[in-house]
C-alpha cells in the first residue's frame, strides 16, 4: 500500500507542480496585482505600490474600456444568439436522416479547419472590400451604391458576421454529439403517440440538451471575452473604437498602444479579473436557469 502511494505521488507530482506554476500562481498574482500600482509587468514586488480599488475605478472611468465592454456585449449577445441558434438548427437537420449529411457536416465545419488569420483576411479582402468585394459586387448588380462595410459604423457588425461564419461548425458538432446521444426509443414512442417533429424537439431534444447548451454558452462567453485575434485582424494598424474589445484594451494598457502614455500592468490585471468574473457570472446564471426537467410530449 505504501509503495502504491509513493508511485501515485511520483506520477502526479509533475502535473501538480506544472498546474501550480503555470496556472494557479499566475491567477493569484494577477488578482493581487489588480490592487497595486504596477508599471511594468515583470516588476519585482518591491516596486509595487498598493492603491486598493483605484485600478478598477480607473478602468470603469475610461471611455476606451467602456467602449470595449459595449463591443463585447454586442459580440456575446448578438453573435451568440445567431451562432448558437444556427448551430442548433444545423445539428437538428443533419441528424434527421437527410442524404449526404456527412458532406454537409464537413462543409459547415470546414471554416474551423482554416487558420483564423486566413479566414479573416478572406473576409476583409474578398468579401468586405469596397472596390472589388463580393458583397459590393452584389449590391451594384442590384442597382444600389456601394457600401463601406469596413467603415466605422459597420465595422463591428462586419467583424461579428465573419466570426459567426467561422464559429457555427464548431458548435454544430457539439450539438450533434448531444443529439446523437439521445435514445432513439424516445422519438419512436413520441411518434407513436402522435407527437409532431416540432413538439418532439421542444419536449425531448431541448430538455435533454440543457447540459450541452450550458456548455456552449460558457464556451461562447470565453471566446467572446478572449476575442483578440479577430479584433486585431480587422484593425491591424492601430486599435479602433469600432473593434476594440476588453482583451485588446488590456494589451494596450499593459504593453502600450493607442493613446497609452504610461503603461499600467495593475490596471491590466484589473481588466483580466473583471473578464473572469463575467465568465463566472454567466456560468452560474446558466447553471441556475437551465436546470434539468422531466420529458413531456
Amino acid at each position: 500500500m505504501k509503495k502504491n502511494k509513493t508511485l501515485i505521488f511520483l506520477f502526479t507530482a509533475p502535473t501538480v507542480i506544472c498546474l501550480l506554476l503555470m496556472y494557479v500562481y499566475p491567477v493569484l498574482r494577477t488578482m493581487v496585482m489588480s490592487f497595486f500600482r504596477v508599471e511594468d509587468l515583470t516588476a519585482g514586488l518591491d516596486k509595487w505600490s498598493f492603491n486598493g480599488m483605484d485600478n478598477y475605478i480607473k478602468i470603469f472611468h475610461n471611455a476606451g474600456f467602456i467602449t470595449s465592454l459595449k463591443n463585447f456585449l454586442a459580440i456575446w449577445i448578438v453573435g451568440g444568439v445567431i451562432t448558437l441558434s444556427l448551430a442548433m438548427l444545423m445539428a437538428v437537420i443533419l441528424t434527421s436522416g437527410i442524404r449526404f449529411q456527412g458532406f454537409f457536416r464537413a462543409a459547415i465545419y470546414l471554416p474551423n479547419v482554416v487558420s483564423a488569420v486566413a479566414l479573416a483576411t478572406m473576409w476583409v479582402q474578398y468579401i468586405f472590400n469596397y472596390d472589388y468585394g463580393l458583397l459590393n459586387q452584389l449590391v451594384t448588380l442590384l442597382g444600389f451604391d456601394k457600401i463601406r462595410w469596413l467603415g466605422t459604423d459597420a465595422k463591428l457588425w462586419a467583424m461579428i458576421a465573419a466570426y459567426i461564419y467561422g464559429s457555427i461548425g464548431y458548435y454544430m458538432l457539439i450539438y450533434i454529439s448531444g443529439i446523437e446521444g439521445i435514445p432513439a426509443e424516445l422519438y419512436e414512442s413520441a411518434t407513436i403517440d402522435g407527437a409532431s417533429k416540432s413538439r418532439q424537439f421542444f419536449r425531448i431534444t431541448l430538455p435533454l440538451l440543457k447540459g450541452i447548451i450550458k456548455t456552449t454558452i460558457t464556451f461562447w462567453t470565453i471566446n467572446a471575452a478572449t476575442f483578440y485575434l479577430w479584433s486585431k485582424l480587422f484593425s491591424p494598424v492601430q486599435t479602433e473604437g469600432a473593434t476594440i474589445v476588453p482583451v485588446v484594451y488590456l494589451y494596450d494598457t499593459v504593453f502600450g498602444g493607442k493613446g497609452v502614455v504610461n503603461r499600467d500592468a495593475g490596471a491590466g490585471a484589473a481588466v483580466g479579473v473583471v473578464l473572469t468574473l463575467i465568465i463566472i457570472a454567466v456560468y452560474l446564471v446558466t447553471e441556475r436557469l437551465l436546470r434539468s426537467s422531466d420529458l413531456e410530449y
